[in-house]
This record gives C-alpha cells, structure tokens and sequence, in this order.
C-alpha cells in the first residue's frame, strides 16, 4: 500500500528529517514494503519543489539528501507502489499544479469517465496514474470555488463519490503555508499528530533503540500519515469523510465532509490483480 506523509509547521520553517529518515517507521522505512518510487515535495522562497524518482526511497541518495537538507514551512512525501500507470518518473508523487503539491493512496476507477469531466482541464495531466487526474480535478474546483482550495476538495470528492467506483481516496495537498488531508472511506487508515514542540524521540523496547532530533523541539507542528511513525501517544486515526486543514499558523480545522460511504464503493475482489497487489498491508 502506498504511504502517504505531510507536514506543516507555518508559519516557520524547518528540516523534516525526523519523519523521512530517523523516525522508527520513517518513509525510508516504509519504502521497503513499497518499492515503486518515491519522492519529497517542498517549498523555497514560495515556489514548490520536488524531488521523485521511480525507485525505493532507501535506494535513492537525492532522498536523502534532500530529506536532511531542505527547509520549508510545508512537506509532502509518498512512496509507491504501483497500481496504476508505469514505473515512470511522471507517474511519481507528489505532483504539481497551480504551484500546489499533491499525493494520493487508494484507487478510483472509471478513468474515462473522469477526462472527461476534466475536459481541457485534462492539460494538467502529465502522467497516467488515477491520482495525477482527481489532482486535476481539484485544481479545477480550486479555480472555480475563488481560491478556496477546502471547498474543492469537497466538490471534487463528492463527484467522484458519486459518480466513479471508488475504493480509497486518502490525500494529502500543501501550498507554502497550508496543509489539507483528507480520509474517504474508511477503507485506509490516515493519522494526524499534532505536536506543541518539545525533544522528537523515540526508545524501542528495553531501551535498546533510541533516536532524537532537535528539528522541530521548539515550535509546533502538525503531521499527517499512512500509519503512526513513532511512539507518541498524540496520533489520531482521522474519521472516515474527515478533512483536515492546518491553515497558516498550523491551526488544525477538522470537519465530516463526507458522512456517507461512495455510491460505488468498490471491494479488493473488484480491483485489477494488480490495483488489488498494491492495497494489500493496509
């Protein structure tokens, strides 16, 4: 199953080592379980940045380096394993539109039916992956809701909810300075953890395992995840149909957008062998 990982800590800037390297389940961790690409989004001075590759995360040195030396106020990052679309560089998360990064665990089918409703909007897409085109969709809605990019995601979902068989759409989107997730169905779990600062370690059973980082010790922030990634009591499985918005200053808002399970709620009985292959673990 593909992992999913956010981070926001506006309105301040910070390393996020911690949770890409270190951490006792880090996403270099869980690129082993999910080899088929990975890759780290971020923002400098305002413009979005990614670093992504068709390989596994422990096996690609730009990663890491990355990962230990990038500052931005908002992360994203996501390893793969493919369902949908080829071992391509394009067909790596996170992806990018309108200067907004994105990244997506689940499968929606009916992808005919999805270009077009995108339309001309069907321009955005780059690749061949189902993720890349609910992006489009939402930077769609974004575009016709004034901006108001949680109101998108709703709209965005709710059609696809509707209209395409549907069998988890678990997201992540980060600007420079806002962070959105979202959980729908109940399909794969997605937690947040809010941290009001203090020492990031972790100690394994017995004492033998300990890690800390000083990244992040005195100033708050919120992380959103695939699975809890340390031993912090603090992680929160999100409900099924949640939206979560950590807006400029990491306030976290949280509504049931989508109380009602997809009109096509799909099965892994439904999902191509291969779609099927890569949900598994959840």
């Amino acid at each position: 199953m593909c992992r999913l990982f956010g981070l926001s800590a506006a309105p301040h800037r910070t390393k996020a080592t911690f949770w890409l390297l270190e951490a006792p389940d880090s996403l270099t961790a869980q690129s082993h379980r999910d080899p088929d690409g990975a890759g780290l989004g971020f923002y400098d001075h305002g413009e979005a940045h990614t670093h992504k590759a068709p390989i596994a995360a422990y096996e690609d040195r730009c990663f890491a380096h990355e990962a230990k030396e990038e500052c931005s106020a908002t992360f994203i990052a996501h390893v793969r394993y493919a369902s949908t679309g080829g071992l391509e560089r394009r067909n790596t998360h996170p992806f990018k539109q309108d200067n907004r990064l994105f990244a997506h665990n689940g499968v929606v089918e009916g992808l005919d039916r999805l270009e077009a409703e995108l339309g001309p909007d069907r321009r955005l897409v780059k690749g061949d992956t189902d993720s890349e085109r609910v992006f489009a969709l939402i930077t769609r809605e974004i575009r016709a809701n004034g901006g108001d990019v949680s109101a998108a995601i709703v709209s965005a979902a709710r059609w696809i909810a509707d209209e395409l068989p549907l069998y988890a759409l678990n997201l992540i989107l980060i600007s420079d300075t806002q962070m959105w997730a979202l959980r729908y169905p109940e399909t794969h779990e997605l937690y947040v953890l809010e941290r009001r600062g203090g020492l990031l370690c972790h100690e394994g059973t017995g004492g033998r395992i300990r890690v800390e980082s000083a990244d992040l010790a005195d100033r708050q922030c919120v992380v959103v995840a695939s699975e809890r990634m340390d031993d912090d009591p603090g992680w929160r499985l999100m409900e099924p149909g949640e939206l979560l918005h950590a807006d400029r200053r990491s306030a976290v808002h949280r509504n049931i957008v989508l109380p009602d399970p997809p009109r096509h709620q799909m099965t892994l009985r439904d999902l191509r062998p291969e779609a099927a292959a890569s949900q598994h673990g959840a």
